[in-house]
């Protein structure tokens, strides 16, 4: 239980050191293409550096052509060449500096806030997704530091571990985030893998429902993703649509809440998502689902839409102790 002091930041990220590792490579990489071209070996280094740069973008299009096939029979808005394109375009500038970047080399940049008594309102509680660690809300941060906004965040780790094991770290954070103003209610905001995170820690008791505002999930693959059918990891598995550990996790839900399951849920989705498709599986029945055109998986999280709209979510989200506990 927190005892009035937060926890500070981990001093190790087990991802960020795998990362790192991946980035670096890719830098000497490069390096070697530089010395095969100083050396007259021209083709062979300019073959080299554009595989470097441009592999991530070639994977890419890739799952969205993927993507593009799987959604045919989806509810979702059909996407057009043009928004497929741009989600492409975004994403392949997005993705390199969340992973190659933010994630492996800045991910303590902005600390979270510590300072029982801080937070006016209720403080948002960021849990990031698959293979990623707090790096990834950086311009969230920044953006809730310079409105003088309370937030706290996590590393879901182990990172290929069940997604079952998350909710305890979830716990603390939740704790620290009450900690900072007692009398108000955490907002959970999560990208991708971090939305079934906070489902399972909310499906722990039925209690947590009261003790947050709300919860906004981006492309979070509520009932699965296509892609994980090929997963071999645990936490990847449980997201593969109509997998046994999704359909047990529904049943908690129904079991805990019935159809007000998913009452205070604002879930963004994207007809352009390359990891979270069908589309509509990012969705939630009786959820406030927000649908946005032609964004990828990783650019849908900073949309200025997104952000903007979640942020005045988190603004307006309900915090008085006597609305606690009428809930």
């Amino acid at each position: 239980m927190s005892d009035g002091h937060p926890a500070p930041l981990p001093n190790i990220s087990r991802l960020a050191t795998l990362q790192r590792f991946t980035s670096l490579s890719a830098l000497a990489l490069l390096l070697v293409a530089a010395v095969l071209v100083a050396l007259g070996r021209t083709m062979a280094g300019g073959s080299l550096a554009f595989l470097v740069l441009t592999g991530h973008a070639w994977v890419l299009g890739l799952e969205m052509l993927i993507a593009a096939r799987v959604n045919r029979g989806d509810p979702a808005p059909r996407a057009g060449l043009r928004q497929w394109l741009h989600a492409w375009w975004q994403e392949s500038h997005t993705a390199p500096v969340v992973f190659a970047w933010r994630q492996p080399f800045r991910w303590r940049l902005w600390p979270d806030d510590e300072t029982p008594g801080q937070a006016k309102t209720g403080a948002a509680v960021f849990i990031h997704g698959f293979v990623c660690n707090r790096g990834f809300w950086l311009p969230w941060m920044a953006r809730m530091r310079a409105e003088g906004r309370a937030y706290v965040s996590v590393n879901l780790e182990p990172v290929f571990g069940p997604i079952d094991a998350y909710a305890d770290v979830i716990e603390a954070a939740v704790q620290r985030a009450e900690a900072l103003n007692p009398g108000a209610k955490p907002v959970l905001v999560c990208h991708s893998m971090g939305g079934l995170a906070a489902r399972i820690w909310l499906a722990q008791r039925a209690d947590h429902r009261d003790r947050i505002g709300g919860v906004i999930t981006i492309a979070s693959p509520h009932r699965g993703t296509w892609l994980a059918h090929f997963s071999r990891v645990a936490n990847g598995r449980q997201m593969a649509p109509g997998c046994d550990w999704l359909c047990e996790l529904e049943r908690r839900e129904q079991a805990l809440a019935g159809d007000r399951a998913y009452e205070g849920f604002l879930c963004w989705y994207t007809n352009t998502d390359n990891i979270v498709f069908p589309a509509s599986t990012a969705t939630l029945p009786g959820a406030d689902n927000r649908h946005v055109a032609g964004a990828a998986h990783v650019d849908l999280a900073f949309h200025p839409r997104v952000m903007g709209e979640s942020l005045a979510k988190l603004a307006s989200a309900d915090n008085s102790p006597s609305e606690r506990t009428a809930a």
